[in-house]
């Protein structure tokens, strides 16, 4: 209503000064007749309400659909009335919806196209690269283990490009099972046992066998490891260990991951979930991508979980993560 009156102000204003200027021209052409007058300007004050009055009821969705501004932009099109303005204005709108539309529709398809390339080509790569690894540890030669090692790295980056393409489609590669903690974390601690002897750093598994969790075990598996290597890197060298444990607090169930390491400088701890942020530890630890916790948080964050990392130079990390509502109610 407000929009609507704030659009006829001019026209209000123009009628107002034209019906004033018929008069003071008859009034100076010495026509006296008062009550005539205010009998034409009455005339014509009721004939513009009624424009008003046919304006408004006609246009009244339009300038209800302008003033609400959080309408959809499909239902907006529906909403249009015919006179001619309105009219206009939806065939624009809909011009405007369907080429939005199309952009979006190749957008997806480009980028569909982008993921499915990216997921062939990784696989492709693991190919040959798993027979590499095969051929290496039958080997006890020095530089075969280097090598080894080398094929190791590979792998996890082919992996992180694997899920990092994934994750643009997370609803269609998510399905949520019953997880049982510690036989997922001992398989993701036997499957980098060589990345633990090579490090100095010696796992520590302190979970109950009963702790389970509703979750994707895929993206999981993917998230633990994440954060176990993590915390061999930053350890290596100094013959701790890396602690994985989980607990029951209240409903929630979390799960650990702590070490003994470097530590993270506080002034980064607000910044390491952001992309490609390497902070202070990236430039001593030149393996570091910075994406590794992005894609943590992005996992967990649409699993409904949450992750929470302290740290202090010098002492070590601690990072959780924490099932809510996952502990079985007695």
């Amino acid at each position: 209503m407000k929009l609507f009156w704030r659009d006829q102000v001019m026209l209000i204003i123009f009628t107002v000064l034209q019906l004033a200027l018929v008069v003071l021209v008859f009034w100076l052409d010495g026509y006296e007749d008062f009550k005539l007058a205010a009998y034409a300007l009455l005339l014509g004050f009721c004939v513009f309400l009624l424009y008003l009055a046919y304006r408004y009821f006609t246009h009244r969705k339009f300038y209800a659909l302008l003033h609400d501004g959080q309408v959809q932009l499909d239902e907006s099109i529906q909403h249009m009335e015919n006179p001619p303005l309105p009219h206009a204005l939806g065939e624009l709108l809909k011009a405007q919806y369907r080429h939005y539309q199309n952009r979006i529709i190749e957008g997806d398809r480009k980028q569909e196209n982008h993921i499915n390339f990216m997921n062939h080509w990784v696989h492709q790569m693991k190919t040959p690269l798993s027979v590499l690894e095969l051929t290496l540890q039958d080997s006890e030669e020095l530089r075969d283990e280097s090598m080894l090692e080398e094929t190791e790295r590979i792998r996890k980056g082919l992996d992180m490009v694997l899920y990092m393409a994934r994750l643009e489609t997370f609803e269609q590669d998510f399905h949520v099972e019953t997880i049982e903690l510690r036989e997922l974390v001992n398989k993701v601690i036997l499957d980098n046992k060589r990345l633990f002897i090579r490090s100095f750093v010696y796992p520590d598994m302190q979970i109950e066998h009963d702790l389970k969790v509703e979750t994707d075990g895929k993206w999981l598996r993917f998230i633990v490891l994440q954060l176990i290597s993590n915390a061999v890197k930053y350890a290596a060298g100094t013959r701790s260990k890396v602690v994985v444990g989980a607990y029951v607090k209240e409903r929630a169930i979390i799960l650990e991951v702590r070490d003994s390491g470097v530590g993270i400088p506080a002034s980064d701890l607000s910044r390491v979930f952001n992309p490609f942020f390497t902070g202070e530890n990236g430039r001593q630890f030149k393996e570091s991508t910075g994406m590794g916790l992005f894609i943590v948080k992005s996992v967990l964050d649409k699993m409904n979980h949450e992750i929470v990392i302290e740290s202090k130079v010098g002492q070590g990390t601690t990072v959780s993560v924490i099932f809510p509502y996952a502990a079985r109610q007695p």
